[in-house]
């Protein structure tokens, strides 16, 4: 039987893994998430011409969302053995990483270029004229109502995604594991697409409602998608955390969690 300091070493590891695979890519999600790609021609197809809210929309997605999945199943795993405090606490300090990210490269964007630098960069690879300084400050600069409005949208939807977890696990118990975390990510990121998007492009910016709904409503069938068609991953990630904590440890941890977070 392991001791304790043994068994809170080796929830202390988990938890750092875990927060670390959830930092890393929500940090990442946000960096590049500048660039927006067409879903259908990664298929070869082309533009669907959705009709939504009255408008017609193809599926040009942020490239954030690529890797942002597994920021929602980390969530999920982090949320059922560490609990709603768990979630917060690595939540907020993302936030204040993801905030920090942005500071450094305001300043970094606004140093004057070396001019061998710009000339040894001056063509792309057909020889056409190009400003590197000006190309990397458009990849990486984002505008403050995108900034605020991603930040926002993700400090709420991981506290609600918190919430309603522990609040389906009242009904499930400790079964039923897709039920609560593929409803709770639902939930969560339903809030998510229209938040952001009504804060930096209808806020500060200048799209219409009917523009922010349309949009917010395509980025939305996505994550429902997404969500439910990962909801395996879950399932292989409690295996492998029953087999490094043990069983019994295991559950001890999930049930702590759900104590705490009612």
């Amino acid at each position: 039987m392991a001791s304790i300091s043994e068994k809170e070493k080796k929830r202390t590891h988990l938890f750092l893994v875990l927060s670390g695979i959830f930092i890393a890519n929500a940090l990442l999600a946000e960096l590049i998430g500048v660039k927006i790609f067409s879903g259908e021609a990664v298929f070869g197809l082309p533009g669907a011409h959705i009709p939504i809210f009255g408008s017609e929309l193809d599926f040009n997605l942020s490239a954030g969302v690529m890797i942002w999945p597994v920021v929602f199943i980390t969530t999920d795993i982090i949320n059922e053995y560490f609990g709603k405090e768990g979630v917060k606490k690595v939540s907020i300090l993302t936030v204040l990483l993801i905030l920090y990210a942005f500071l450094v490269i305001t300043v970094v964007t606004g140093l004057p270029p070396a001019q061998f630098w710009l000339e040894v960069n001056s063509t792309d690879s057909q020889g056409n004229a190009f400003n590197i300084d000006f190309a990397f400050n458009s990849i990486y600069r984002q505008g403050l109502g995108i900034i605020i409005g991603s930040v926002i949208a993700f400090i709420v939807s991981q506290f609600l995604d918190a919430t309603v977890f522990h609040w389906l696990r009242r009904f499930t118990g400790s079964k039923k594991i897709w039920l609560r975390a593929t409803g709770s990510t639902l939930v969560s990121q339903l809030i998510d697409s229209f938040v952001v998007l009504f804060i930096a492009f209808y806020f500060f910016g200048n799209w219409s409602l009917t523009q922010v709904f349309s949009v917010a409503a395509l980025n939305y069938m996505y994550k429902f998608f997404v969500a439910v068609a990962l909801t395996p991953i879950l399932y292989v990630a409690h295996y492998l955390i029953d087999s490094y904590l043990g069983h019994k440890e295991t559950t001890e941890l999930i049930e702590e969690a759900a104590v705490e977070s009612k």
